[in-house]
Order: C-alpha cells, then sequence, then structure tokens
C-alpha cells in the first residue's frame, strides 16, 4: 500500500466517526421535534378544550412532582459531566439518583394524583372534558418518563460492564438529553394543568 493510499485510509478512519456523531446527533434531534410537535398538539388541546377553567387539582402535589424532575435534571447532567471526566463513582450514584427520583415522579402522578383526583375520564355513560384531557397529558408524559427511567437504566447496566469513558459517552449523552427534553415538557405541562385558568369543581389542596 502506498503512503498516499494509506493516508486516504486513515483520513477515512478519522472522519467516519466523527460523521456518524453528526448522524446520531441530528437523529435524535429530529426525533425530539417530532416529539416537540406531538406535545405541542396535545397542549394546545387543553386551551382549546377546557379554555379559561382548569379542574381543582392538588397544588401542592403538582409542585412536589415539578420538583423532584427538576432536581433529576441536575442529577442527569451531573452524570453527563462525570462519564465525560472519567469519573465513574459520581457517575453511578448520579444516574441511580436520577431513575430513582424519576420513579418517585411516577408514583406523584400515577399513584397519587390518579386516585384522588376530582375528576375522572370518560365513561361509556358519562362524558369527561376535563378528566379526559387531565389523563391524556399526565399519561402521555408519565409513559415518557418511564421510558427515559428504562433507558437510563439501561445505561447504567452498559456501564457496569465497561461500556462508556470520556471518549465514548454519546449513548449517556443521548439519554441525559432525552431526560432533559421530557423535563422540559413537563415545565410547560404543569402550569397548563395546575395554574392557568379559574378552578371549578370542588376545592381539592389548592
Amino acid at each position: 500500500m502506498t503512503v498516499q493510499a494509506q493516508a486516504h485510509e486513515h483520513a477515512h478512519e478519522e472522519i467516519a466517526p466523527r460523521t456518524r456523531a453528526r448522524m446520531n446527533r441530528l437523529g435524535l434531534w429530529l426525533f425530539l421535534l417530532s416529539e416537540s410537535f406531538m406535545f405541542g398538539g396535545i397542549l394546545v388541546s387543553r386551551f382549546y378544550l377546557w379554555g379559561a377553567t382548569r379542574p381543582h387539582l392538588n397544588q401542592m402535589l403538582g409542585i412536589a412532582v415539578t420538583v423532584i424532575l427538576l432536581v433529576s435534571s441536575f442529577f442527569a447532567n451531573r452524570a453527563e459531566v462525570a462519564i465525560k471526566h472519567d469519573d465513574r463513582k459520581t457517575f453511578f450514584t448520579s444516574i441511580l439518583a436520577t431513575i430513582g427520583l424519576g420513579i418517585l415522579f411516577l408514583i406523584g402522578v400515577v399513584g397519587l394524583e390518579w386516585p384522588s383526583s376530582p375528576v375522572k375520564p370518560s365513561t361509556p355513560g358519562e362524558f369527561s372534558v376535563y378528566g379526559d384531557i387531565l389523563f391524556f397529558m399526565t399519561g402521555v408524559h408519565a409513559l415518557h418518563v418511564l421510558s427515559g427511567v428504562i433507558i437510563l437504566a439501561i445505561i447504567y447496566r452498559l456501564a457496569r460492564r465497561g461500556h462508556f469513558s470520556s471518549t465514548n459517552s454519546w449513548g449517556v449523552e443521548a439519554a441525559v438529553i432525552y431526560w432533559h427534553f421530557v423535563d422540559v415538557v413537563w415545565v410547560f405541562f404543569f402550569p397548563a394543568l395546575y395554574l392557568m385558568g379559574t378552578a371549578v369543581g370542588p376545592a381539592h389542596g389548592g
């Protein structure tokens, strides 16, 4: 093999990983863009169907789960920074904290808010626009949080097996970006559900 051919092959080997990284990032951001349209449509439905009103939900519970999710983003970012500095101890503790807080959020929404909500979804004999929107918004978001928890758990297990380092951290970065996205969505959902509009129906922890 000539020196020129060797140089060309070496350049190809150097470019390929960078190209894959750019394609991975582009694919992730396009996916998140499509998700943004979906969540945006759900949010528009809330304002169209509820108008300037909202059910009398437990605002303290809403604040609590919001704080939990925001704190989880701090630990997710901490995990990403740690792996990029090969600080595996901080990475493992931070990602476990993120997973734990994500589970707490799900318990708060699905385990506490749903059973105690003053409004319920529609049934064959009764229509409930407040209940349908509430359970649809929180349900779709909770499903995304659950998928994020599963992804982070997979990342944790792979890291335990020796994957990921300062030179190979894309998987962690992608998982954390997704987690931040889900958190940002809730930042918009929380005021739309718990704060904006005149509360109607029986008082419920507001």
